[in-house]
């Protein structure tokens, strides 16, 4: 599955990681690029869970589209997702650089999972946390 983004306007590509599948920088990327928008499907459930899902508040999730469906975790993030707001009660989710990337490179997010739903990390980082958890969270699961 080593296709473009949707259209070559996207600097990702999604191909083969560790874990699964990855985006990865078709470029290299400045620190706090604006990498692409993450579109997908709007859930009204609060009990919608799913590999990808990615939790808006309230009862509200997201089920991104290809590619950004694909990102994985890292306890040391190269990207963040920011939530761009707008009048009339409308918002949009955007992949943004953390940190210079270079051609090649996985993007990474933290997840920053509630300890109910945090599983064992497989990230790599030198300060991984050893679970996909929000860090506040993290003596949960160590007590």
């Amino acid at each position: 599955m080593s296709r473009s983004s949707q259209g070559p306007h996207l600097p990702v590509v999604v191909r083969q990681s560790v874990v699964g599948f990855g985006v990865y920088a078709r470029r290299c990327l400045k620190r706090n690029t604006r990498v692409g928008r993450i579109r997908g499907q709007i859930i009204d459930d609060v009990g919608y869970s799913s590999d990808y899902c990615m939790e808006l508040g309230g009862s509200l999730s997201l089920e991104p589209s290809y590619p950004f469906r694909y990102l994985n975790h890292s306890c040391e993030p190269n990207c963040e997702i920011i939530q761009w707001e707008y009048e009339g009660n409308r918002s949009e989710l955007w992949l943004h650089t953390r940190l210079p990337v270079e051609a090649g490179e996985e993007l990474k997010i933290d997840y920053s999972w509630p300890a109910e739903s945090a599983i064992p990390c497989l990230c790599g980082s030198p300060n991984c946390r050893g679970w996909i958890i929000d860090p506040i969270e993290l003596p949960l699961i160590r007590a």
